[in-house]
Protein backbone atom coordinates (compact mmCIF):
# COMPACT_ATOMS: atom_id res chain seq x y z
CA UNK A 1 0.00 0.00 0.00
CA UNK A 2 1.52 3.28 -1.11
CA UNK A 3 0.50 5.21 2.00
CA UNK A 4 2.07 2.65 4.35
CA UNK A 5 5.52 1.89 2.98
CA UNK A 6 6.42 -0.27 5.99
CA UNK A 7 3.41 -2.53 5.43
CA UNK A 8 3.00 -5.30 2.87
CA UNK A 9 -0.55 -6.61 2.41
CA UNK A 10 -0.87 -10.07 0.91
CA UNK A 11 -4.18 -11.35 -0.43
CA UNK A 12 -4.54 -15.12 -0.09
CA UNK A 13 -7.25 -17.11 -1.87
CA UNK A 14 -7.56 -20.62 -0.41
CA UNK A 15 -8.79 -23.21 -2.92
CA UNK A 16 -9.30 -26.86 -1.95
CA UNK A 17 -10.39 -29.68 -4.22
CA UNK A 18 -11.98 -31.83 -1.52
CA UNK A 19 -15.21 -30.03 -0.68
CA UNK A 20 -17.69 -32.51 0.81
CA UNK A 21 -20.69 -30.85 -0.82
CA UNK A 22 -19.03 -29.83 -4.09
CA UNK A 23 -15.77 -31.65 -4.98
CA UNK A 24 -13.60 -29.74 -7.46
CA UNK A 25 -15.54 -26.54 -6.79
CA UNK A 26 -12.69 -24.07 -7.52
CA UNK A 27 -12.46 -25.31 -11.12
CA UNK A 28 -16.19 -25.42 -11.81
CA UNK A 29 -16.76 -23.28 -14.91
CA UNK A 30 -19.05 -20.29 -14.48
CA UNK A 31 -19.60 -18.08 -17.52
CA UNK A 32 -16.62 -19.78 -19.14
CA UNK A 33 -14.13 -19.30 -16.29
CA UNK A 34 -13.20 -21.40 -13.24
CA UNK A 35 -14.86 -20.18 -10.04
CA UNK A 36 -11.50 -19.34 -8.47
CA UNK A 37 -10.59 -17.16 -11.48
CA UNK A 38 -13.63 -14.94 -10.84
CA UNK A 39 -12.39 -14.37 -7.27
CA UNK A 40 -8.82 -13.70 -8.42
CA UNK A 41 -10.02 -11.16 -11.01
CA UNK A 42 -11.95 -9.31 -8.30
CA UNK A 43 -8.79 -9.16 -6.22
CA UNK A 44 -6.89 -7.78 -9.21
CA UNK A 45 -9.16 -4.72 -9.00
CA UNK A 46 -7.98 -3.94 -5.46
CA UNK A 47 -5.57 -1.07 -4.87
CA UNK A 48 -4.53 -2.00 -1.31
CA UNK A 49 -3.14 -5.48 -2.00
CA UNK A 50 0.59 -5.63 -2.67
CA UNK A 51 0.31 -9.14 -4.10
CA UNK A 52 -2.19 -12.01 -4.43
CA UNK A 53 -1.60 -15.75 -4.19
CA UNK A 54 -3.83 -18.79 -4.52
CA UNK A 55 -3.15 -21.37 -1.79
CA UNK A 56 -4.03 -24.91 -2.82
CA UNK A 57 -3.13 -28.52 -2.10
CA UNK A 58 -4.12 -29.79 -5.56
CA UNK A 59 -2.01 -29.69 -8.74
CA UNK A 60 -5.11 -29.48 -10.96
CA UNK A 61 -6.12 -26.25 -9.27
CA UNK A 62 -2.54 -24.97 -9.31
CA UNK A 63 -2.18 -25.63 -13.05
CA UNK A 64 -5.47 -23.92 -13.86
CA UNK A 65 -4.57 -20.87 -11.76
CA UNK A 66 -1.14 -20.52 -13.35
CA UNK A 67 -2.80 -20.70 -16.78
CA UNK A 68 -4.76 -17.50 -16.15
CA UNK A 69 -1.78 -15.73 -14.56
CA UNK A 70 -2.20 -16.30 -10.83
CA UNK A 71 0.69 -16.83 -8.46
CA UNK A 72 0.22 -20.17 -6.67
CA UNK A 73 1.56 -21.54 -3.39
CA UNK A 74 1.21 -25.26 -2.70
CA UNK A 75 0.15 -26.14 0.85
CA UNK A 76 -0.22 -29.34 2.84
CA UNK A 77 -3.39 -31.40 2.43
CA UNK A 78 -3.31 -32.22 6.15
CA UNK A 79 -4.58 -28.88 7.46
CA UNK A 80 -7.65 -29.21 9.65
CA UNK A 81 -8.73 -25.61 9.00
CA UNK A 82 -8.50 -22.99 6.30
CA UNK A 83 -6.71 -20.70 8.75
CA UNK A 84 -3.83 -23.17 9.02
CA UNK A 85 -3.62 -23.24 5.21
CA UNK A 86 -3.49 -19.42 5.12
CA UNK A 87 -0.72 -19.37 7.71
CA UNK A 88 1.37 -21.85 5.74
CA UNK A 89 0.84 -19.98 2.46
CA UNK A 90 1.93 -16.72 4.09
CA UNK A 91 5.36 -18.23 4.77
CA UNK A 92 6.00 -18.13 1.01
CA UNK A 93 5.92 -14.31 1.11
CA UNK A 94 8.22 -13.39 4.02
CA UNK A 95 7.93 -9.65 3.39
CA UNK A 96 4.15 -9.74 4.05
CA UNK A 97 3.10 -8.00 7.26
CA UNK A 98 -0.68 -8.24 6.86
CA UNK A 99 -2.86 -10.93 5.29
CA UNK A 100 -6.35 -10.91 3.77
CA UNK A 101 -8.08 -14.30 3.58
CA UNK A 102 -10.43 -14.01 0.58
CA UNK A 103 -12.66 -17.06 0.27
CA UNK A 104 -12.12 -18.85 -3.04
CA UNK A 105 -15.85 -19.45 -3.50
CA UNK A 106 -17.04 -15.82 -3.32
CA UNK A 107 -16.87 -14.67 -6.96
CA UNK A 108 -18.87 -11.48 -6.40
CA UNK A 109 -16.83 -10.11 -3.48
CA UNK A 110 -16.50 -6.32 -3.69
CA UNK A 111 -12.91 -5.15 -4.25
CA UNK A 112 -13.74 -2.03 -2.22
CA UNK A 113 -14.49 -4.19 0.83
CA UNK A 114 -11.13 -5.96 0.55
CA UNK A 115 -9.41 -2.57 0.27
CA UNK A 116 -11.28 -1.24 3.31
CA UNK A 117 -10.27 -4.25 5.40
CA UNK A 118 -6.63 -3.79 4.39
CA UNK A 119 -6.69 -0.06 5.17
CA UNK A 120 -8.39 -0.63 8.53
CA UNK A 121 -5.84 -3.20 9.61
CA UNK A 122 -2.70 -1.27 8.66
CA UNK A 123 -4.03 1.93 10.21
CA UNK A 124 -3.85 0.43 13.73
CA UNK A 125 -0.64 -1.44 14.57
CA UNK A 126 -2.27 -2.88 17.69
CA UNK A 127 -5.23 -4.39 15.82
CA UNK A 128 -4.91 -8.16 15.40
CA UNK A 129 -7.83 -8.91 13.05
CA UNK A 130 -10.60 -7.40 10.97
CA UNK A 131 -13.66 -8.89 9.29
CA UNK A 132 -17.01 -7.76 7.86
CA UNK A 133 -20.74 -8.02 8.51
CA UNK A 134 -24.08 -7.10 6.93
CA UNK A 135 -27.16 -5.77 8.69
CA UNK A 136 -29.98 -8.36 8.63
CA UNK A 137 -33.67 -8.11 9.49
CA UNK A 138 -34.83 -11.49 8.21
CA UNK A 139 -36.04 -13.76 11.01
CA UNK A 140 -35.46 -16.90 8.92
CA UNK A 141 -31.79 -15.98 8.60
CA UNK A 142 -31.62 -15.15 12.30
CA UNK A 143 -32.82 -18.67 13.17
CA UNK A 144 -30.56 -20.44 10.64
CA UNK A 145 -27.51 -22.02 12.36
CA UNK A 146 -25.60 -21.87 9.06
CA UNK A 147 -25.82 -18.07 9.22
CA UNK A 148 -23.26 -16.74 11.69
CA UNK A 149 -24.43 -13.74 13.65
CA UNK A 150 -22.25 -11.20 15.44
CA UNK A 151 -22.73 -8.48 18.02
CA UNK A 152 -20.44 -5.49 18.30
CA UNK A 153 -18.95 -3.30 20.97
CA UNK A 154 -19.69 0.40 20.72
CA UNK A 155 -16.27 0.93 19.12
CA UNK A 156 -17.13 -1.38 16.22
CA UNK A 157 -15.13 -4.35 17.44
CA UNK A 158 -16.58 -7.84 17.79
CA UNK A 159 -18.11 -8.78 21.11
CA UNK A 160 -19.26 -12.28 20.13
CA UNK A 161 -20.13 -14.52 17.17
CA UNK A 162 -22.78 -17.25 17.28
CA UNK A 163 -24.87 -19.62 15.20
CA UNK A 164 -27.77 -18.86 17.53
CA UNK A 165 -30.05 -15.85 17.06
CA UNK A 166 -27.99 -13.01 18.46
CA UNK A 167 -28.87 -10.95 20.36
CA UNK A 168 -31.97 -12.53 21.85
CA UNK A 169 -34.56 -9.75 21.90
CA UNK A 170 -36.58 -10.10 25.09
CA UNK A 171 -37.75 -6.55 24.56
CA UNK A 172 -37.66 -4.41 21.44
CA UNK A 173 -34.78 -1.97 21.19
CA UNK A 174 -35.47 0.89 18.77
CA UNK A 175 -31.75 1.32 17.99
CA UNK A 176 -30.77 -2.33 17.66
CA UNK A 177 -29.31 -3.63 14.40
CA UNK A 178 -28.57 -7.33 14.00
CA UNK A 179 -25.58 -8.42 11.92
CA UNK A 180 -24.68 -11.39 9.76
CA UNK A 181 -20.99 -12.22 9.70
CA UNK A 182 -19.30 -12.24 6.29
CA UNK A 183 -16.50 -14.79 6.01
CA UNK A 184 -13.56 -12.63 5.01
CA UNK A 185 -10.68 -12.07 7.42
CA UNK A 186 -7.72 -9.73 7.67
CA UNK A 187 -4.86 -10.59 10.03
CA UNK A 188 -1.66 -9.10 11.21
CA UNK A 189 0.78 -11.78 10.09
CA UNK A 190 2.59 -12.07 13.42
CA UNK A 191 -0.75 -12.52 15.18
CA UNK A 192 -1.87 -15.29 12.82
CA UNK A 193 1.33 -17.25 13.48
CA UNK A 194 0.53 -16.96 17.20
CA UNK A 195 -3.15 -17.83 16.71
CA UNK A 196 -2.46 -21.18 15.04
CA UNK A 197 -0.32 -22.24 18.01
CA UNK A 198 -3.21 -21.83 20.44
CA UNK A 199 -5.33 -24.80 21.36
CA UNK A 200 -8.98 -24.71 20.20
CA UNK A 201 -11.03 -23.02 22.90
CA UNK A 202 -14.30 -24.19 24.51
CA UNK A 203 -16.55 -21.64 22.77
CA UNK A 204 -14.81 -22.24 19.44
CA UNK A 205 -15.46 -25.97 19.72
CA UNK A 206 -19.07 -25.51 20.87
CA UNK A 207 -20.01 -23.13 18.03
CA UNK A 208 -17.51 -24.48 15.46
CA UNK A 209 -16.31 -20.92 14.83
CA UNK A 210 -12.55 -20.32 14.77
CA UNK A 211 -12.82 -16.58 15.35
CA UNK A 212 -14.01 -17.27 18.89
CA UNK A 213 -10.52 -18.59 19.67
CA UNK A 214 -9.23 -15.09 19.00
CA UNK A 215 -11.86 -13.46 21.24
CA UNK A 216 -11.34 -15.99 24.03
CA UNK A 217 -7.64 -15.06 23.98
CA UNK A 218 -8.46 -11.32 24.23
CA UNK A 219 -7.63 -10.42 20.63
CA UNK A 220 -9.39 -7.46 19.04
CA UNK A 221 -11.45 -8.00 15.87
CA UNK A 222 -12.64 -4.89 14.04
CA UNK A 223 -15.88 -5.45 12.12
CA UNK A 224 -16.50 -3.45 8.93
CA UNK A 225 -20.21 -2.96 8.25
CA UNK A 226 -20.75 -3.44 4.53
CA UNK A 227 -23.54 -3.41 1.96
CA UNK A 228 -21.74 -6.23 0.12
CA UNK A 229 -24.16 -9.12 0.64
CA UNK A 230 -22.52 -11.44 -1.91
CA UNK A 231 -22.29 -15.01 -0.69
CA UNK A 232 -20.26 -18.10 -1.34
CA UNK A 233 -20.97 -20.89 -3.81
CA UNK A 234 -21.44 -24.06 -1.74
CA UNK A 235 -23.52 -26.24 -4.06
CA UNK A 236 -23.92 -27.00 -7.75
CA UNK A 237 -27.36 -25.34 -7.61
CA UNK A 238 -25.80 -22.10 -6.38
CA UNK A 239 -23.18 -22.31 -9.13
CA UNK A 240 -25.92 -22.66 -11.73
CA UNK A 241 -27.78 -19.69 -10.24
CA UNK A 242 -24.60 -17.60 -10.42
CA UNK A 243 -24.05 -18.71 -14.02
CA UNK A 244 -27.49 -17.34 -14.93
CA UNK A 245 -26.76 -14.09 -13.09
CA UNK A 246 -23.38 -13.52 -14.71
CA UNK A 247 -24.58 -14.54 -18.17
CA UNK A 248 -27.39 -11.99 -17.96
CA UNK A 249 -24.88 -9.18 -17.25
CA UNK A 250 -22.37 -10.06 -19.97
Amino acid sequence: MDTHSNHYVLGIIPARWASTRFPGKPLHLIAGKPLVQHVWERCQECSNLDSIIVATDDERIADACRSFGAQVTMTSSDHSTGTDRIAEAAQAVPEATHLINIQGDEPLIEPALIDELAATLVADDQLEMATAANAIDDDILMQDPNVVKCVLKRNGEALYFSRSPLPFQRSESPNLTCYRHKGIYAYRKDFLQQFIQWEPTPLEVAESLEQLRALENNARIKVIITDDTSGGVDTLEQAEELERLLSSTL
